[in-house]
């Protein structure tokens, strides 16, 4: 019989943020995969923890991940951590428990700390819709592409930042989503300085002008107002005139009888005027 794969969330900051089964799974396993091993030393250390580990990361993660499946399938019980919070997050384990699920290889996971939930209930906005996004894309197309699809998004958007990245980063939202976007910056989570700072992204700016970044970020931006965007949209059905809006549905293969009962939905009107201004632009 193979052995089990267990996904064990370890601290974001504060070292007792870490579940008792989480401890007793680390303890008892036959090997731990770890991000970084010397960074997670400290950890095992901190809870007297010998178990054997190895490295496995995003720079060795399809071939390292045929390994451990290997040793799975022989019957070892693998822990996989991450440097903090829960593996497979924006994380290289993602590819590890794809290669179990395909392998036939048992897969659990033991909940515990993770940076976006953190962030996210300590920020102060909405929080029954969010999309998380991790960190933007460093190639300037995809990266503009991403803030492009999240111009419209009326959840709450988590983003992860680095402190050398943040300032670049709040400059770009700032000109695709605008200046004055609420939005609350997260740092230094669960650690003794710890803020959840309520701000707009032309107020961060403004303070890291003159201020150094520094701890990993969490970015929590309000979603956009679906008020505003019907106010859009209705601005859009008022720049065109009946016909082109009706020809705007028939372009997309819907009935002209059907097109036009939306064009009136859109517009307030009832499906009667829509075919009288139709009428009257043919005359």
């Amino acid at each position: 019989m193979s052995g089990t794969l267990y996904i064990c969330a370890t601290p974001i900051g504060n070292l007792e943020d870490i579940t008792l089964r989480v401890l007793n799974t680390l303890k008892t396993v036959d090997l731990i995969a770890a991000e970084d091993t010397r960074h997670s030393i400290r950890l095992l250390n901190h809870y007297g923890i010998h178990t054997p580990m190895t490295s496995y990361h995003e720079y060795n993660k399809v071939e390292k991940a045929r390994t451990l499946v290997a040793q799975l399938l022989e019957g070892r019980n693998i822990a996989l951590i991450t440097d903090a919070g829960t593996p497979a997050i924006s994380d290289p384990g993602e590819e590890l428990v794809r290669q179990c699920h395909a392998a036939g290889v048992p897969v659990t996971s033991l909940p515990g700390p993770s940076a976006c939930v953190t962030a996210l209930t300590l920020s102060g906005l909405p929080t029954r819709r969010f999309c998380f996004e991790a960190f933007l894309p460093a190639d300037k197309k995809d990266r503009r592409w991403i803030l492009d699809e999240l111009k419209n998004e009326t959840r709450t958007i988590i983003l992860y930042e680095a402190p050398h990245h943040l300032t670049a980063t709040l400059a770009d939202l700032k000109e695709v989503l605008g200046g004055g976007r609420p939005m609350t910056l997260c740092r230094e989570l669960t650690k003794k300085y710890e803020e959840a700072w309520q701000t707009t992204i032309d107020g961060a700016l403004d303070r890291f002008a003159s201020e150094e970044p520094r701890g990993e970020c969490v970015i929590i931006l309000e979603g956009r107002s679906i008020g505003s965007r019907k106010e859009e949209q209705a601005r859009a059905w008022d720049e065109m005139t009946v016909g082109e809006h009706v020809a705007l549905y028939e372009a997309r293969g819907i009935p002209r009888k059907e097109a036009m009962r939306q064009a009136a939905k859109d517009r307030g009107l009832s499906r009667r005027d829509i075919y009288q201004q139709l009428m009257e632009k043919d005359d």
